[in-house]
């Protein structure tokens, strides 16, 4: 399983609508957008990539208080393998209502053939 699967999966579990790169309906009050930051190998054996760093950031957008679901999502996501790397408070969009807060994550993956 890919991490952007696993990542949808935790995310509607939390019950947040969820979308990789921009939201394209409709919006919600309160949603997340995955955008991933990353690969990398960190491991090689015999000149092949053997494991494969994968970041992502998962925004939080809410037009209320965000602070139950950010705890949520920050309880679940290293139960389900991830290490969360950094969490910011990005702002309030004037132009839509939504606060926008930022989770950044990390997770190891076995390169396979």
């Amino acid at each position: 399983m890919s991490m952007l699967e696993e990542l949808n999966i935790l995310v509607v579990s939390a019950g947040l609508p969820v979308e990789t790169g921009v939201f394209s309906g409709t919006a919600p009050d309160e949603y997340v957008v995955i955008t991933p930051i990353s690969e990398h190998f960190a491991l090689f054996t015999d000149d092949k990539p053997g494991m494969n760093i994968e970041e992502a950031r998962l925004s939080l957008f809410s037009k209320g208080n965000y602070g139950a679901k950010k705890r949520l999502l920050v309880r679940l996501l290293p139960s389900a393998g991830f290490l969360v790397s950094e969490r910011r408070y990005i702002g309030l969009e004037e132009d839509t209502g939504y606060h926008h807060f930022a989770i950044d994550v990390a997770k190891e993956y076995m390169e396979e053939d």
